[in-house]
Parts: structure tokens; sequence; C-alpha cells
């Protein structure tokens, strides 16, 4: 069953920050935007280029107010290990976000994206201020993550809160929104039909 709309569920876990470990909870980020995203596993292949993807682009992330989140099934010391590994070695080197240490399986499994093999399905959830889910995507293992897209929907979700109104499809930001009702709408589709 869909998280959205409900309250994400909480954690507390050891986590790798920079090069170093720390605990972090989703409380420590309440009234922020956070983008939690879940990944197989350490040391593979198409992970490293997701992880390393949000990081080149955490500033974007944070100008939209978001904090990022990556977690896995991995100890704190197996992602210690790949951070301290360079990029051109299949590492990640410096990321700009922590990396959750999911070892005992818990927050996969509360997030539902736990696999019976024992790893997390490639999962994001956008989780809006109040601490509930806005967003979520579950995918395959083999299929690595747009992160423009996870960035459009973001602002897609905040500028739906700002203004009460709706984002059609492909909606960018910059471009117009709609009223969601039959009568507002016809604005935007007046402006915006094709044929």
């Amino acid at each position: 069953m869909s998280l959205v709309t409900r309250e994400a569920p909480k954690f507390a876990t050891d986590a790798v920050v920079g090069h170093e470990f720390k605990e972090i909870s989703l409380d420590d980020y309440k009234g922020k935007w956070v983008v939690l995203f879940f990944y197989p596993l350490d040391f593979t292949f198409v992970c490293p280029t997701e992880i390393t993807a949000f990081s080149d682009h955490y500033d974007k992330f944070a100008a939209a107010g978001a904090e990022i989140l990556g977690c896995s099934v991995d100890s704190k010391f197996s992602h210690l290990a790949w951070v301290n590994l360079p990029r051109n070695q299949g590492g990640l080197g410096k990321i700009n976000f922590p990396l959750l240490a999911d070892l005992t399986k818990d927050i996969s499994r509360d997030y539902g994206v736990l696999l019976d093999a024992g790893i997390a399905l490639r999962g994001l959830y956008i989780i809006d201020p109040e601490g509930n889910v806005a967003f979520e995507v579950v995918h395959d293992l083999g299929i690595g993550r747009n992160v423009e897209e996870v960035l459009r929907v973001l602002k897609a979700i905040q500028k739906t809160r700002e203004t009460g109104e709706v984002c059609p499809a492909n909606w960018h930001e910059g471009d117009d929104t709609m009223k969601g009702d039959p009568d507002g709408s016809r604005e935007w589709f007046g402006a915006h039909a094709t044929a």
C-alpha cells in the first residue's frame, strides 16, 4: 500500500556524514523537505552513478529547501569505505549528504522496499515539512533514477502547496499552473490546447 499522504515511517540509525559516523533521525529534519532514496548495495554499479548524481545536484535541492538522505542495508563501515574510494575507481569520493546504514533492514521494511533477498529496491520518497510522504516511486534494481526528474517533481509539489493550483503533465519551474476545477482549468486549456 502506498505511503503517499501518510506519515513517513520514523527512523534513527547510524550514518556516514562526510567521513564521520553520526546518528541520524528523521526527526532531525522536521520542518524541512526530505528526499529519501533507497539503493540496493554499496560497491555495486548503478548505485554510485545515482549517489554521485544526487551529490552533484545537492545545491539545487538545498536551494529548494530540501535535504537528501541515501539509505541501503549496508553498515556504516561499508559506507565509509565506499566514500573513501575515489570515483574513478568505482567509489563515491566526497558526497554532500548522509548515507544511512540499515543493517537491521527495518527502515527498508517500513518503507516497503525490502526484497526477500534482503536488499532494497530503488525506492524514493519526498517527505514534506510536516513529515508526510508527498511522493513515492519504487522500481527494479537495474534502472538508475533521473535526478533532474526528482528535482522537477519536488518543485511541482512545492508549487501546488504554495499556489493551491495544480501542475499539468511535463510541468517545469516557470511554466503555467492550472486551476484545479472545471471552470478555472479552461483558461489553461485555452492557452495550451494544440488542436
